[in-house]
């Protein structure tokens, strides 16, 4: 397969990576994967992956706390959030959302921690990253209520019906590595039914492997894998998807350009 050029990683986790930070940086560039976006899971992370950009060409951070820890969401770590959200290379908040699969905070503190983070994407500009696992219903909600803009829907596991309506919405479907996995026919028929300028690829390595790399960590490289399954699930070549997924990440996240 020839490589395509300009690839993005709309979405991935460097500071949680086994190695040479660095080493992965590079590998994932001579593979055509230009840009990178490392995603904050918490002020620590959000603190380290702008350092991250700041290191690395090619590299953008995000800020935010994952609906895991929704809990320790107080003022202080908002306060750290928001003073991150204004540099050049954090260029989205997030990750945030729901995730009513773990459980890990209440479900009040979740709604609190999306709603505020929400606003943040408001006042700032910057597109709002969003987890969602078994909540679908609640997470287009708050979104609805909240007037949120620019809305990301991070490792999409919606069905095509949800897609349609995010997109109607104005929001962007991301797809990881999962999209490569058997028995995701929701997925894929998810995939299919976004328009091509609405779709991003991500890997969040160092989770979720494509199928064909499953027992190993995951790297920013393996985006090239689940444009392939794109590719395929779209009747078109990956070239033309590497070129719409770009477009659509330079669109989702303006910071990039």
């Amino acid at each position: 397969m020839v490589q395509p050029a300009v690839a993005v990683d709309t979405h991935c986790h460097l500071f949680l990576m086994e190695g040479d930070t660095a080493e992965v940086v590079r590998s994932a560039r001579r593979e055509g994967v230009e840009r990178m976006v490392c995603v904050g899971i918490d002020p620590e992370s959000s603190r380290r992956s702008l350092e991250l950009a700041e290191s690395f060409r090619g590299v953008f951070a995000t800020a935010g706390v994952h609906p895991h820890t929704a809990s320790d969401f107080e003022p202080r770590a908002a306060a750290v959030v928001e003073e991150l959200l204004a540099h050049p290379l954090v260029v989205g908040v997030g990750e945030t959302g729901l995730d009513y699969y773990r459980r890990l905070s209440p479900e009040v503190d979740q709604h609190r921690a999306f709603r505020t983070h929400i606003a943040l994407s408001r006042e700032t500009g910057k597109p709002l990253v969003v987890h969602v696992r078994e909540a679908w219903e609640d997470a287009m909600r708050i979104l609805a209520e909240e007037r949120a803009e620019r809305v990301v829907l991070h490792c999409f596991s919606g069905d095509s019906t949800v897609a349609r309506e995010a997109v109607a919405r104005g929001y962007f479907v991301s797809f990881a590595g999962n999209l490569t996995y058997p028995k995701t026919e929701g997925m894929r028929a998810a995939a299919a039914a976004a328009p091509e300028d609405k779709i991003l690829a991500e890997t969040d390595s160092p989770f979720l492997a494509p199928q064909s790399k499953r027992g190993s960590p995951n790297t920013p490289t393996n985006v090239l894998d689940v444009h392939a399954m794109l590719a395929e699930i779209r009747g078109v070549n990956v070239e033309r998807m590497v070129g719409s997924t770009t477009e659509a990440a330079l669109q989702a996240f303006p910071l990039l350009r």
